[in-house]
């Protein structure tokens, strides 16, 4: 079975990048501010200033990498199964038979809710099969689960 690259997937909402970098921003402020600031203080520039390119560095390879992350997911609705797409170093591609799926979870963290976004957990009998979709706003969310719970009703009682 051939599986297109990128033709017809549907990606995460822009806010869960939005969302990401207020949680990577969240955390790295506070982490370059305690490396920094004593760098500084107890070595001036000498030391400040390659503490502080360090952090730049380090900030800014995070940021390349989270939006990597963000860019690689998607999600694919089709006939008989759902495509599930992920992976920046090591692709990942899950095809979830509609007439497998047990339950569908849909979560969503504090951050997430700030930003009207969840994840849609799909449960298949093989731990190993399970798919997640993170990042779909919240009536995306919902409107995919009762898809889903229904295509797999439907495609579970032909069984």
């Amino acid at each position: 079975m051939h599986v297109p690259e990128t033709a017809g997937y549907r990606r995460p909402s822009p806010r869960m990048w939005t969302a990401r970098q207020l949680s990577l921003a969240l955390t790295a402020i506070p982490l370059a501010l305690a490396a920094t600031v004593p760098a500084w203080v107890f070595g001036g520039a000498t030391a400040g200033v390659p503490v502080t390119a360090a952090a730049v560095v380090l900030a800014a390879l995070a940021w390349t990498v989270l939006r990597g992350r963000y860019r690689s997911w998607g999600y694919l609705e089709r006939l008989d199964d759902l495509i599930v797409r992920h992976g920046l170093l090591f692709r990942q591609v899950t095809v979830v038979p509609y007439g497998r799926m047990q339950f569908i979870d849909v979560s969503a963290g504090p951050i997430d809710r700030i930003f009207g976004l969840a994840t849609v957990q799909l449960h298949t009998a093989a731990a190993a099969s399970d798919a997640r979709i993170p990042g779909l706003e919240q009536e995306e969310a919902d409107r995919l689960r009762d898809r889903l719970a229904s295509l797999g009703e439907a495609q579970a009682t032909g069984l």
